[in-house]
This record gives structure tokens, sequence and C-alpha cells, in this order.
């Protein structure tokens, strides 16, 4: 595809293509764009000629995108919203009217804290909701071009450009079992050893701060099981006589409702900090300021266990 003179591009074809990508339907299109079906049709036609591609081809009963569109929109749906906030008016959030949906990421192990936040929106924005996103390696990214509003992050991840960070706390860490579990009668870090284990598969384990800190104590343990998700470790502790080494944040609720104990890690394991972040185009954003201001507090509280 030849160089593209910009001075001569039609960008509101952008804004036709991202509700054909949307809806897969001429007709749709049409519909929320206000516009004839031939005007859309048209629209679509110069695009063709000016990208020398077909985007959408008609298969079934929805349009069937190409990969050339599948790449385009994935790069202007973000400069799109760009510019649509850069150019809309400012304006004083009301919590109490607004419709937001805010999109959080966060690890498996802050289920605690979604919990939080969603319960202090329903009380002050009952219009306002949130939707709960996992970490995963572009997310940093999503950030940046304001996909994600927030996520909660390790603070040894380089930021890419556009993204501002604040510290909210460090994960501690403890070991859990059932109640009266045996190895807790004399808990040291033979004990610790001597038992079998239960770990959630997240990364590389053997980098894992347990284990790079059982390592440099000179320990090593016998892991029985793994589980997908944080929130698989407490019914298996409380039904077993397996142990799992944790971040506190991740069991502040879960220990107490399955009755589990807990104690001291008996070797050193450095607190993991972690950071706050979001888009640096969106640090004016009322909207945005209150939401970090609610969930600020509730993930330091979480985090100090």
């Amino acid at each position: 595809m030849n160089e593209i003179d910009l001075r001569r591009f039609d960008l509101n074809l952008l804004i036709v293509f991202e509700v054909l990508m949307t809806e897969r339907s001429v007709r749709r299109a049409a519909e929320r764009l206000g516009r004839t079906q031939s005007a859309v049709s048209h629209s679509l036609s110069r695009l063709r000629s000016q990208l020398g591609d077909p985007l959408l081809i008609k298969g079934g009963v929805r349009m069937q995108p190409t990969a050339v569109a599948l790449d385009l929109i994935e790069q202007i749906r973000p400069m799109l919203r760009g510019i649509q906030r850069v150019l809309s008016p400012r304006y004083v959030f009301d919590p109490a009217s607004s419709r937001r949906v805010f999109r959080v990421a966060a690890p498996d192990f802050m289920l605690t804290v979604f919990a939080h936040l969603l319960s202090r929106l329903r009380s002050e924005a009952p219009g306002v909701s949130a939707e709960w996103t996992a970490p995963r390696e572009p997310t940093l990214l999503d950030v940046a071009e304001g996909q994600i509003d927030v996520a909660i992050v390790p603070a040894e991840l380089r930021l890419p450009e556009g993204v501002a960070s604040e510290a909210v706390g460090a994960l501690g860490w403890r070991c859990y079992g059932r109640k009266k579990h045996p190895a807790f009668a004399k808990w040291n870090r033979r004990t610790w050893t001597r038992w079998p284990h239960l770990v959630v598969r997240v990364g590389d384990s053997l980098t894992s701060p347990v284990n790079v800190a059982a390592s440099a104590a000179g320990l090593d343990r016998t892991i029985a099981g793994w589980v997908p998700h944080f929130s698989a470790i407490a019914p298996v502790l409380a039904n077993s006589d397996l142990l799992a080494t944790l971040p506190v944040v991740a069991m502040v609720e879960t220990m107490h409702a399955y009755d589990l104990e807990s104690r001291e890690v008996p070797f050193p394991i450095a607190p993991l900090p972690h950071v706050m972040v979001w888009s640096t185009t969106r640090s004016r954003d009322p909207a945005m300021n209150w939401l970090r201001d609610r969930l600020r507090p509730i993930v330091k509280r979480n985090f100090a266990g």
C-alpha cells in the first residue's frame, strides 16, 4: 500500500469504518450513523480504494473483516477516542447521574478490592459500573491508550511513555493452612519444607518471590498441586493438609470464611511493591480523578492486610 497523503484523506471515513467494524452490516451502520445505506456503502468504497484492500467482505449474516481491517481497527480506535477526549468540552463529573463504565485491571488476588470498590460505587454513584479485567502482557499499553482506566501492577515493571503511577503498597506474605494443621504445632523452617504446598500458577513459578526467597534461605518445598486462580486456594486448603505461602491481601476475607489459620513465613521474603497506573492524557479527567480517589484507600487498606 502506497503512503497516504493525509491532506487528501477524509478522516470521517475512519468514523464510518469503526461503526462498520462494530456492526458488520451496512444497514445497521447506516442506522447508527443516521445516514442512508448508499452513503455508507459509498464511504466504504472510498476507503477500500484509498487503502487498497476490501476491508469487509460479505459472508453470511455479518460482513467479515480482512486481516488489514483487523489491524487497522486496533490502531484507529484509541486514536479516535483520544481525539474525542481532546475535543470534548470540559465538564464536572456528577457521580449521582453518571452512567460511566470504568475498566480496572488488577491481579486475581485483589478480588476483595474489587468487591469493596463495587460497594462504594453503588453507594455514591448507583449508575456507574466497573469491569474488572485480569492483567495481561499488553495491559500497560492498554492503559497508555485509554483502553484500561486504572491498573494495579508490580512497581518493578517498566512503564511505557504516557503512563503515570502512584505507590499503593507492597505485598506482605504469610503461610496458610487449615485450622489446627499439624504443621502449626511446631512452626519453623523445617516444618515449612516438610509439608506439601499448593501454589497458584502465575508466570514462571521458579522466579516467584516465594521460590526466590526460599532458595536464598537454602530451603526447598514439595509442590503437591497447582491452581489457576487465587480464589481456588482457600477451599483446597480447608479440605487438605497442604500449605500455601501467599500475599496477605489474597486471603483477607477468605481465610476466615474457610476457617483457615496463618503463620509468619519462617524466612525473609521482601515485600513486593505495587503501583496504581493510569494514562497521563487522562490525568485531568474529573471522572478518572474521582475513581482513583475511591480506589486508592481501598487498595492501601487491603495491602496493609
